[in-house]
């Protein structure tokens, strides 16, 4: 079962009326969820979950629906459609809304959804399983110039160049380690050893980026939660490298109605990243819609 990141933050910054409305953008396996609703549940409150991946949907309907039913409503749908998804259930605004942007452990650990490195799978990627592009097609049909610069530009390796080329020689690439196998190669050995991650973390990234439009669905998201929120409403947003951090930086400081509540990003307490090490690299941004600013 995935671990979710800081559960006792979330339901610290996020929840403010217990008898409010609250949207998890990011629902997974329903672990941050099961924490909100035990906190609203008994005043009436409820959780709008949303999530592309309809694996992830169907465990947590199982987990929660049972014992939530009249308090949660599971929507399979983009976060960046958050607008029409909150218009579609009558609700014109919320008390608060909730991103993880991490990958669960139930993908990662799932072999034949082809987001891990450390085994055997296809090039997949596609949080929507019924999308059409995959990483297949990012990885066989890219130029290689295109290649480099979305390795570099989404994954921020410094061996982009050298990556892509390989790729391209590599080609056709079927498989997760024939792809791990090519990072290797195009990968000095020094560098390799030097690594805090494995080697094969940046590329893998770009790649899953690419293939779900990450960044762009993110920026949209954002503003569409800011239009969602009630007046003292909180967006509390989970994020697990630097570009989107960046972006999420950059959107609280431009935006005139929300007040930032995290001069620094919240981390994880170190108890935490002892027994969910995948937690290390998460950082909580919150903003509040001030009518006042």
């Amino acid at each position: 079962m995935h671990i979710p990141v800081m559960v006792k933050e979330v339901k610290e910054w996020l929840i403010t009326n217990k008898s409010g409305i609250y949207v998890d953008c990011t629902v997974g396996g329903g672990g941050h969820a099961k924490a909100i609703l035990e906190e609203i549940a008994p005043y009436g409150g409820r959780l709008i979950g949303i999530d592309k991946d309809d694996h992830a949907l169907n465990t947590a309907r199982q987990r929660l629906s049972s014992i939530y039913a009249d308090r949660i409503t599971l929507i399979k749908g983009d976060f960046r459609a958050l607008r029409d998804i909150l218009n579609e259930l009558d609700i014109e605004k919320v008390d608060g809304i909730l991103f993880d942007l991490g990958l669960s452990s139930m993908q990662l650990e799932d072999p034949s959804r082809g987001f891990s490195f450390s085994s055997e799978g296809p090039l997949d990627m596609r949080m929507d399983p019924t999308q059409d592009k995959s990483a297949y097609d990012i990885i066989n049909k890219t130029p290689e110039k295109e290649l480099a610069q979305l390795i570099y530009e989404y994954g921020e390796e410094r061996f982009a160049r050298r990556i892509a080329h390989r790729i391209v020689e590599d080609r056709p690439i079927e498989t997760t380690l024939q792809l791990v196998e090519a990072i290797r190669k195009a990968t000095p050995p020094v560098s390799r050893r030097k690594r805090k991650r494995h080697f094969a973390t940046r590329t893998f990234q770009a790649i899953r980026i690419c293939v779900n439009d990450e960044l762009d669905a993110l920026r949209e998201g954002l503003d569409a939660a800011a239009s969602s929120l009630k007046i003292n409403g909180r967006i509390v947003v989970i994020s697990f490298h630097s570009l989107e951090d960046r972006i999420v930086k950059r959107f609280f400081r431009e935006n005139e109605k929300l007040k930032i509540l995290t001069k620094k990003p919240i981390q994880p307490m170190e108890y935490e990243v002892r027994g969910n090490p995948r937690s290390r690299s998460a950082k909580m941004r919150i903003g509040m819609y001030d009518i006042g600013k």
